[in-house]
């Protein structure tokens, strides 16, 4: 009988495949399967969702999961966009790691984006006010015509930055701008959160446009906390028992 030595590792357990990177697996096969390259749509969802024997709920969820690496863009009125940008063997590794990069993106955002809140209250000028609230209306707009305003999103929290008046933190922002667009991606893909995370902004811009750094702050964290209640994480913490 060999006795292992004691100093010797245990194996790593193998990681758990959740059912929607099964499906996205799935679809990046049957992507392959019909010979569809970037450009090309795929099926409405519910089409979709018939062909893999999936339900639609877990089907949305793999479509954000590919989107969110880039696999594929949402388009209103468009549908579902191949890219092209990875290959079948490379999409659950790439969803994976977005999943597991996901909190530390989400405590980046609350770390510095409260700071400019707080920062943009102090400094603002009626020019960025301007801006703050033309982002406003574009996200309003966006969510009117049935979209879920991500480029609008993003629009109001770059004029949040600017209107912090900081070189420094705007360099920052922008060097890790397509992670928090992945943290933007899935949190507005959330069943009602556009609308929601629209009134959230509005919070803030209030405390902005008051003057008030620590209003501007408290509603900017209460933003964040808001938009991290996402599918992907709350899936995660119950597969860990917490």
């Amino acid at each position: 009988m060999v006795t292992p030595k004691a100093s010797a590792e245990l194996p790593t357990p193998l990681a758990r495949t959740r059912l929607y990177e099964q499906v996205a697996e799935q679809i990046a096969t049957w992507i392959r399967q019909n010979g569809l390259t970037a450009g090309d749509r795929l099926p409405p969802e519910r089409e979709l969702a018939s062909r893999l024997g999936v339900s639609r709920a877990t089907l949305s969820q793999a479509l954000v999961a590919l989107e969110v690496v880039g696999a594929v863009v949402v388009r209103h009125g468009d549908g579902t966009v191949l890219t092209g940008k990875h290959s079948e063997s490379r999409i659950v590794e790439a969803i994976r790691a977005h999943a597991h990069r996901l909190p530390e993106i989400i405590d980046i955002r609350d770390a510095l984006e409260t700071k400019i809140a707080a920062l943009a209250a102090q400094r603002r000028t009626e020019e960025d006010l301007v801006a703050i609230d033309a982002a406003l209306d574009a996200m309003e707009a966006s969510i009117e015509h049935g979209d879920r305003g991500v480029d609008a999103d993003e629009q109001f929290h770059a004029a949040v930055t600017a209107a912090a008046h900081s070189d420094l933190l705007a360099q920052t922002m922008r060097e890790i701008a397509s992670l928090i667009r992945e943290s933007r991606i899935e949190s507005l893909s959330q069943p009602g959160r556009p609308r929601n995370s629209l009134n959230g902004h509005r919070a803030i811009t209030d405390a902005i446009r008051a003057r008030d750094p620590e209003a501007a702050s408290a509603a900017m964290h209460a933003h964040v906390e808001m938009v991290s209640d996402v599918a992907l994480l709350r899936d995660r913490d119950q597969g860990e028992g917490r």
